[in-house]
C-alpha cells in the first residue's frame, strides 16, 4: 500500500505542478511581480493540501479533476502564506524547498507584494471558475477565507510570533497550530467535500477527521524540527529551537510527542471510517504524514 500511495501522491503532485502555472501565464502581471509568485509556486513541495482535496474527491468515487482549480487556489494560500513566514520581519529564514527564500531572491517588497497577490488571486481563480456552481463558489470562499484569515491561520501565526521566547502549555501550543497549520489543511479536505456534494453527517466526519490530521501534521514537523537532515527538509533543522519556540518535542518529550502524534493518527482514522466514503487512499496520505521524513 505504501508503494501505491507514493505513486499516487507523486501523480496527483505532477498532475497539480503542471497546472499551476497556466493561471498566470496569460494574466497582465507585471514581469518582476509574476517572477516572483511563479519562484515560490514552483518551487516544489508535497503539495499536500491540493492533492487532499483531489482525494476526497476520489474517495467519494467522484472525478478528481473536478477539483483541480480549488485545489490550486489552496496551494496559492499555502505558498503566500510560506512567503510571508519566511521574512525577516516573521521567521527570517535564508531557504525554503532547498532554494533561497523569496525575499533573498527578488528583494523583502516584492517578496511581500508576490505574497500578496497569491493570496487574493486564489479567490479569483475560485470566482472565476467555469466548473463550479454559485452555491459551490460562496462554500469556498467562505471556507477558504475562514481557514487563511483572522480567525485562522493568520491569528495562528501571529499568536506563534507573540509566544516566541514563553513556556506554552499543550493547550496553548495546540491552538497556534490548529489555526496556523491545521486550518489549511481541514479547508483542502472540506473543499472536497463541498465539491462531492456529501451530506451533513460525512461533512462533519471529514472535518473532524482533518482536525486531527492537521495536528499530526504539526506534530510531525516539529519531530523533524528535531531529527531531520536539512538537505531532506530544504530549510535548517532546529529552527524551531533557534527561534526559542515552543514546540511538541520541548513541551511532551521527543517520546512522548511521538506518543502524541500516534494518538492523533488514530482518531483521524476512526472519522474517517466513520464517513461513507472509500478510506483507502486518504489512509495512505495519513499514514504516509507519520512516516515522511521532510
Amino acid at each position: 500500500m505504501i508503494m501505491d500511495i507514493q505513486h499516487y501522491l507523486q501523480d496527483k503532485r505532477q498532475f497539480i505542478n503542471d497546472y499551476l502555472p497556466s493561471f498566470l501565464a496569460e494574466k497582465s502581471i507585471p514581469g518582476l511581480l509574476k517572477d516572483s509568485m511563479l519562484y515560490s509556486l514552483q518551487a516544489g513541495g508535497k503539495r499536500l493540501r491540493p492533492i487532499l482535496t483531489l482525494a476526497v474527491l476520489d474517495a467519494f468515487g467522484k472525478r478528481a479533476e473536478v477539483g483541480l482549480e480549488a485545489a490550486c487556489a489552496l496551494e496559492m494560500v499555502h505558498t503566500y502564506s510560506l512567503i510571508h513566514d519566511d521574512l525577516p520581519c516573521m521567521d527570517d529564514d535564508d531557504y525554503r524547498r532547498g532554494k533561497p527564500t523569496n525575499h533573498k531572491a527578488f528583494g523583502e517588497a516584492i517578496a511581500i507584494l508576490a505574497g500578496d497577490a497569491l493570496l487574493t488571486f486564489s479567490f479569483q481563480v475560485i470566482a472565476g471558475s467555469h466548473v463550479y456552481s454559485p452555491e459551490q463558489k460562496v462554500s469556498l470562499l467562505s471556507i477558504l477565507s475562514e481557514a487563511s484569515g483572522a480567525e485562522g491561520m493568520v491569528a495562528g501565526q501571529a499568536v506563534d510570533m507573540e509566544s516566541e521566547n514563553q513556556e506554552l502549555t499543550l493547550e496553548e501550543l495546540q491552538s497556534i497550530h490548529e489555526r496556523k497549520t491545521g486550518r489549511l489543511l481541514e479547508a483542502s479536505v472540506l473543499f472536497g467535500a463541498v465539491l462531492a456534494d456529501a451530506d451533513t453527517e460525512d461533512f462533519a466526519r471529514l472535518k473532524a477527521f482533518s482536525r486531527h490530521l492537521g495536528i499530526a501534521f504539526q506534530i510531525q514537523d516539529d519531530i523533524l524540527d528535531v531529527t531531520g537532515d536539512s538537505e531532506l527538509l530544504g530549510k535548517q533543522a532546529g529552527s524551531d529551537e533557534n527561534n526559542f519556540k515552543s514546540t511538541y518535542p520541548k513541551l511532551l518529550t521527543l517520546d512522548g510527542a511521538k506518543a502524541e502524534l500516534a494518538h492523533h493518527i488514530k482518531l483521524a482514522k476512526e472519522n474517517l471510517r466513520e464517513a461513507k466514503v472509500h478510506p483507502v487512499i486518504l489512509e495512505g496520505i495519513t499514514d504516509y504524514i507519520v512516516s515522511r521524513n521532510h
